[in-house]
């Protein structure tokens, strides 16, 4: 639990504070979180009911009785602020949801693949090799040179002549 409500100065002004957090916090944290949604929203109001309880420490006569005190505090704390949550509703001729986004189909996307892979395939073996470590095991320019044995700058103009083909290739011009 990272509740904290009293450091330094406070904790030495109501030290009997401290240690009833300490001892009873993980209590108290599962009876908060019994009236909320969440776990955040639980941390929210028992940090909030402690605070109440911290303020009116010195004015509590029966410190036995500090857990129903807390409860009462979370308790009311929460229901003020249900009562503060207000909604509004107002009509309107057009819903205001955005339209969906076209999801792209996924037959289409992987007809589009499969067009990609035959132009692909029909590159010069030593062009395809390269294109394929580079875009489709997304290998480094230099280490494509390092697999294949070649120069970088081999690599750089193999596959920027690799790419002018596919760019020029019928069937991809059809499929994009």
């Amino acid at each position: 639990m990272t509740t904290t409500v009293c450091t330094g100065a406070s904790a030495a002004a109501f030290p009997s504070f401290a240690s009833y957090v300490r001892t009873r916090g993980p209590v108290l944290l599962r009876t908060a979180r019994s009236l909320t949604s969440n776990a955040c929203d639980a941390e929210d109001l028992l940090q909030t009911a402690l605070t109440k309880t911290y303020l009116a420490w010195e004015r509590i006569e029966d410190h036995k009785a500090l857990d129903g005190y807390v409860r009462r505090a979370l308790v009311n704390t929460r229901t003020s602020q249900w009562r503060k949550r207000k909604i509004d509703e107002f009509v309107c001729e057009e819903l205001p949801e955005p339209d969906p986004v076209p999801v792209p189909d996924p037959a289409e996307r992987q007809v589009l693949r499969d067009t990609l892979w035959r132009a692909v395939l029909r590159l010069p073996d030593r062009q395809r090799a390269m294109v394929v470590l580079r875009y489709y095991e997304d290998l480094s320019e230099a280490q494509t040179a390092e697999v294949l044995g070649v120069s970088v700058g081999t690599v750089k103009s193999a596959v920027s002549r690799a790419l002018g083909k596919l760019r020029e290739d019928p069937e991809l011009a059809h499929a994009a």
